[in-house]
């Protein structure tokens, strides 16, 4: 699936994920290849984005934000990211 991670500030990460793990406002939540349509908010907490080449992972602390799925592409949009 394609995914972009974008703050207001700038864009944070845009490429290919086979499972991003997201820190929902009732807990984590998982978002896999061609997920439902799906509009929901982020609380604050980690997103993973386990990419698509094998042992490739991205970890990014956030705020909150809200997350979008529509035709298999995910969008992210996050105030607060930090690397770690």
């Amino acid at each position: 699936m394609k995914v972009a991670i974008l703050s207001p500030d700038k864009p944070i990460y845009e490429g290919d994920a086979k499972v991003l793990t997201l820190p929902g406002l009732d807990g984590l939540f998982q978002i896999l290849d061609h997920h439902a349509p799906l509009v929901a908010a982020l609380g604050e907490g980690i997103v993973k984005v386990d990419g698509a080449d094998e042992g490739h992972t991205l970890r990014f602390e956030i705020q909150n934000g809200f997350v979008e799925v529509l035709d298999n592409v995910v969008s992210l949009l996050v105030t607060g990211v930090k690397d770690i």
